[in-house]
């Protein structure tokens, strides 16, 4: 047990939150990628290089609000030292293969068209991290799945016409923004596309009004300001580096989604989940999906699931915002002594 993978215990961990989620089987779909992902021993320091969840292994288990009693996660593919490129094309494969599976040709040829521009020739060496993988599960089985693939200005031409239209609007709005990554999901009905900005410097939330305005969604921002306002303790401010934004085009319009990076807030209430809890009283149904993932996530040794690594809130016209959360699980985190010889 001193050396089985890491894999072993990844899909342990999982299999243990599907039962007690009600999904189905989440390992066995990738159980190929998740061996090539996790082959070394638990614990290895090699595993807190990545771009995900640095000094952890990479693995990041969400709750969304709009996917309530869902099984989703991502990670990053493949193991320590592989290159950019090389987890774009492992990610790619992955998406490829579940969706001619699952989904069936049509959707793959959608996928394929989709994705041209990321994952063909003349994309592009000098990739960073390359790419994330992510899948979601409910009691039917698989039902979704995404690439997140790395992206540069000059790919931005090369987006859907309606929703590179939303990007020109919104960087002209907030030049400062620059591009991470394009996600591009499939669900058993449906596929989309959006692209994701970080903000570099700090910014006020309020900052982000006339972009909501000229994508119809101003009347978002009060709904905005009160959960992250509520859950961050009164802050209104975000450090540099901390705030992505994304945007997508959806059945009623343009869609905004805002991520902090919870580790990044030098203040963050120690009463957190509390704070967010109380801002979904009013939603009981998805609050008690909220707690039933989070015991879905913690171990039977612990009282606790592991530290929470992004809040994010999406809207769209017709969706009040509606919160997301990502969990760096306890027991993937890297001992003290790996972080000591890391650091």
């Amino acid at each position: 047990m001193l050396h089985e993978p890491l894999a072993a215990k990844v899909g342990r961990c999982l299999m243990t939150a599907a039962h007690r989620l009600g999904t189905a089987d989440p390992v066995a779909p990738i159980q190929g990628l998740l061996s090539r992902t996790f082959a070394l021993p638990e614990g290895d320091q090699r595993y807190g290089d990545n771009a995900l969840t640095p000094m952890a292994a990479p693995i990041e288990p969400s709750f969304s609000e709009l996917q309530p009693g869902m099984l989703r996660f991502t990670i990053e593919p493949l193991g320590p030292g592989a290159s950019g490129t090389d987890r774009r094309d492992e990610a790619t494969r992955e998406m490829r293969r579940l969706i001619g599976a699952f989904f069936g040709r049509d959707a793959l040829h959608w996928f394929d068209e989709r994705s041209e521009a990321w994952r063909g020739f003349g994309s592009g060496g000098n990739l960073g991290y390359g790419a994330f993988f992510g899948t979601s599960h409910d009691r039917d089985g698989l039902a979704g799945s995404k690439v997140y693939y790395e992206t540069r200005p000059d790919q931005l031409g090369a987006l859907p016409s309606r929703l590179l239209g939303i990007v020109r609007t919104v960087t002209a709005l907030m030049p400062s923004l620059r591009p991470l990554f394009t996600t591009i999901s499939a669900m058993r009905d449906a596929g989309g596309q959006r692209l994701t900005f970080v903000h570099a410097r700090a910014v006020r939330i309020a900052e982000f009004q006339p972009v909501l305005d000229a994508l119809g969604l101003g009347h978002r921002m009060s709904g905005l300001m009160q959960t992250l306002g509520l859950s961050l303790g009164g802050r209104f401010d975000l450090p540099a580096n901390s705030t992505l934004v994304a945007f997508g085009e959806g059945p009623d319009g343009p869609e905004f989604e805002i991520y902090v990076m919870l580790g990044m807030i030098p203040d963050l209430p120690p009463n957190f989940l509390s704070l967010l809890s109380l801002g979904l009283n009013e939603r009981p149904r998805e609050l008690t999906a909220l707690e039933r993932w989070l015991d879905a996530f913690t171990p039977d040794d612990d009282v606790w699931p592991g530290r929470f690594s992004i809040l994010s809130l999406r809207t769209s016209r017709s969706c009040a915002p509606r919160v997301s959360l990502y969990l760096r699980p306890a027991e993937f985190e890297l001992p003290a002594r790996a972080l000591q010889e890391a650091a």
